[in-house]
């Protein structure tokens, strides 16, 4: 066999295996992306939910000032 030809087809199958080995690291790196979404949008959906208050509409008191804490 000639050296040439052995040469590429040797950097032919690393390049194969290249390929494989970076598709899965990708798949991985897409999951953790969409983990991480999702943690995102759950903690941004919990802190709609903590909302202060509005003033009070009547009375002498928070009608002026929200001193919510």
């Amino acid at each position: 066999m000639d050296v040439a030809a052995s040469n590429a087809v040797s950097t032919a199958l690393y390049m194969n295996q290249a390929q494989t080995a970076e598709q899965a690291q990708m798949q991985l790196f897409k999951q953790a992306l969409e983990v991480q979404a999702q943690q995102v949008a759950e903690v941004l959906a919990s802190a709609d939910t903590g909302a202060q208050p509005d003033l009070a509409q009547e009375g002498s008191k928070g009608t002026q000032v929200n001193t919510y804490a």
